[in-house]
């Protein structure tokens, strides 16, 4: 029965067709525009560019980071991600004020209303904290994504001097879910050298500085696209809390698919995600044809949790892993690479012991240590979102990414300026994006864009009230320690006639209870001054 119902949810979301957020607009993919360089699409509401006549934005020169990088991609001039996006455009819309988007037709992370005015802050929970009505509807929206064709957005399926510079456009359309599939994996795929060669030491979006704020500009534009396709503005992502498990416990057929009864890499046909086609999951054969991913269907979605290499990841990560990893002070470290040591960011990407912080490339810790544990599509850096589980592990990482935050309070100093790999700089435009945005406007607290995580908002509940409490504490600690020191003077003087009479009676008594008296007395005396 609830299968039937949240078929018929899908169905009737298939109906609305909103726009969707990416890389390449639609509105920017012709010969015309290409050729012009100038991405700077007509916002609907008042049929002017960017929106200006509303005072949303205006077409602007894109002015690119020249802050010098690091040593890890000796060359220049043959990636189109270099100095994302000028291969392609030089102007784009600048967005102003609460707006945003490539037209700046939507509302900034954390606002909403017909002019972005109403703040809000959502509400990210736990998966097994959520009721079964919210769990059937986020699988809908799932299964909505993966069979919507985005209306606003493309994908390019060659380079840019494969479109001959332009003239010759090389774009196709692509569904909502599979866009972000496709935009990982362009972040991270190889870049093509000379002949037939490769260059495989390049990824805009891991191994370095930008992959936590990457990641989390990434889920924030996941969330923001499935609302709006859905018509759910309060709909948030789940996340996958994994400290300590000993099993995939998401991994089940209520969830996001058990194991298939005859195949072990299989899902479960009783799945939803069973009949789940994968894209972008064969980069040794876009090298070979030095093509790119044009989103077209690869096979079934794989999985295989436990079935890995033990020897690299002997089991998942625990709380103690994650307290280890938190107390680390420093952001980022020396070649600011995998083989980064100290380093928060290095460390809960997985490259490095949690326990000591060092870089050891034969295993796999932390962030890492989930992918190579599931086995399957999720195991492959270009491929992995093509699993659901991918966005629930990432929000879980970003959500220890927010207390390693909260704790240590960083200045944007903390996060590289310049010297990191390509695309890390704090001031490099995030690949693939547009609209742009820079690594360092994400190095900032969730609040700060709208939404923030079940368990850490009831840990600060308490510690706020823990605060109040000391805080009036604090107002009022003079009267306190006034009322003690004149509590203390009264008792002092009542302590003083009761010893007065004591012994005036003493006087009368037989020498026999003497020394009982005098044991009372001393330990009153000495009671007093303890207090």
């Amino acid at each position: 029965m609830r299968s039937r119902i949240m078929l018929f949810v899908a169905a009737v979301l298939l109906l609305v067709l909103p726009s969707v957020n990416g890389q390449f607009p639609r509105a920017c993919s012709s010969a015309e525009v290409l050729l012009s360089k100038e991405c700077c699409p007509v916002w609907a509401g008042d049929g002017s560019p960017c929106g200006e006549v509303s005072g949303r934005g205006t077409c602007q020169d894109v002015v690119v980071s020249t802050s010098p990088l690091g040593p890890q991609f000796p060359f220049s001039g043959i990636d189109d991600r270099e100095n994302w996006p000028v291969v392609f455009y030089n102007r784009t819309c600048q967005c102003q004020g609460n707006f945003m988007g490539y037209n700046c037709g939507d509302c900034k992370f954390g606002f909403i209303g017909p002019n972005c005015t109403v703040r809000r802050t959502l509400i990210r929970k736990e998966i097994f904290k959520i009721t079964a009505a919210e769990k059937d509807k986020f699988i809908a929206y799932l299964n909505l994504a993966k069979r919507t064709i985005s209306t606003d957005f493309v994908i390019a399926t060659g380079t840019y001097e494969q479109m001959n510079n332009g003239s010759n456009p090389l774009f196709t359309d692509i569904s909502v879910y599979d866009l972000f599939v496709w935009l990982h994996y362009y972040a991270s795929r190889d870049s093509f050298l000379e002949g037939d060669l490769v260059w495989r030491d390049i990824d805009f979006a891991h191994e370095a500085p930008a992959f936590l704020p990457w990641h989390r500009f990434y889920l924030l534009h996941w969330e923001h696209e499935i609302q709006k396709l859905a018509g759910d503005e309060n709909f948030t992502i789940p996340f996958w809390d994994w400290r300590d498990a000993q099993q995939c416990d998401i991994c089940t057929d209520e969830f996001f698919g058990s194991t298939h009864p005859t195949s072990n890499v299989l899902l479960s046909p009783a799945s939803f995600f069973s009949s789940w086609q994968v894209v972008c999951s064969q980069p040794e054969e876009y090298n070979r044809l030095r093509t790119l991913c044009n989103g077209t269907n690869e096979g079934p979605l794989l999985r295989s949790p436990g079935r890995h290499d033990r020897s690299r990841t002997p089991n998942l990560p625990t709380s103690a892993d994650v307290e280890a990893c938190l107390s680390l002070t420093d952001y980022e470290t020396g070649p600011m690479d995998r083989n980064a040591n100290f380093s928060f960011r290095n460390t809960l990407e997985g490259f490095a012991n949690p326990r000591s912080g060092i870089a050891n490339r034969s295993q796999s810790n932390m962030h890492n240590s989930l992918h190579v544990y599931l086995n399957g599509s999720m195991s492959s850096v270009q491929g992995s979102a093509n699993d659901p589980i991918f966005v629930l592990h990432h929000a879980f990482v970003d959500s220890i990414f927010e207390q390693w935050l909260r704790r240590h309070q960083p200045s944007l100093d903390a996060y590289p300026e310049a010297n990191a790999p390509i695309g890390h700089n704090r001031g490099y435009y995030m690949v693939p994006f547009i609209p742009l945005y820079t690594n360092g406007e994400f190095f900032a607290p969730s609040r700060d864009f709208g939404y923030d995580y079940d368990y850490l908002a009831e840990a600060e509940s308490v510690a706020d009230v823990l605060s109040r409490y000391l805080e009036e504490a604090k107002q009022i600690w003079q009267w306190l320690v006034g009322a003690a020191v004149f509590g203390g003077f009264i008792t002092a003087v009542v302590a003083t006639i009761v010893s007065l009479a004591c012994r005036q009676k003493k006087r009368a008594m037989s020498e026999e209870t003497q020394p009982l008296l005098m044991e009372a007395e001393d330990y009153q005396s000495t009671y007093q001054s303890n207090l």
